[in-house]
């Protein structure tokens, strides 16, 4: 299966442990509210949102235990690196991650931190349900058989 050629981004980071963890249902993109520094230290490529994930609270989205780290060059006038960072979603959008949060349980994990084509930082969000150790362990074994059977094909004809 071939991916999809992406528009013009600039992928800053990606959580690559999300598709192995949980099971991607819908996926949104959002805004991300950002001090100047943390934009400059973005566009260095440098951001880490492995361990975060998104959390609705008082009507807001917010990113949670994302880290972005300092920008040497600003000295005293630096960000926080570990703050919550508000997420700018439709309010339509924002009533859906709501509710399948609240209701079905589901949890809102990030997916991939990029700049887009206009240069405004985004962030990929999912509704995602956790996958059962049973569940990783199948997905290991076909992702594996699709290996050895693209291989086997290749090697015969």
């Amino acid at each position: 299966m071939a991916k999809k050629p992406e528009p013009n981004r600039k992928l800053v980071a990606e959580n690559r442990r999300a598709r192995f963890d949980y099971a991607i249902e819908d996926v949104v993109e959002a805004g991300i509210q950002l001090v100047g520094t943390e934009v400059k230290s973005l566009r260095g490529g440098r951001a880490n949102i492995a361990e975060s994930y998104a959390s609705s609270e008082r009507g807001e989205l917010w990113l949670i235990n994302a880290t972005i780290p300092e920008y040497p060059p600003a000295g005293q006038f630096n960000h926080e690196p570990r703050r919550p960072r508000k997420l700018l979603v439709r309010k339509r959008e924002l009533h859906k991650l709501s509710v399948a949060v609240e209701r079905e349980g589901r949890t809102i994990a990030p997916l991939k931190l990029y700049f887009n084509d206009r240069g405004i930082a985004k962030i990929e969000i999912a509704i995602a349900k956790g996958k059962k150790a049973h569940d990783k362990r199948e997905a290991s074994k076909d992702r594996e058989w699709k290996r050895n059977q693209a291989r086997l094909l290749r090697d015969r004809g």
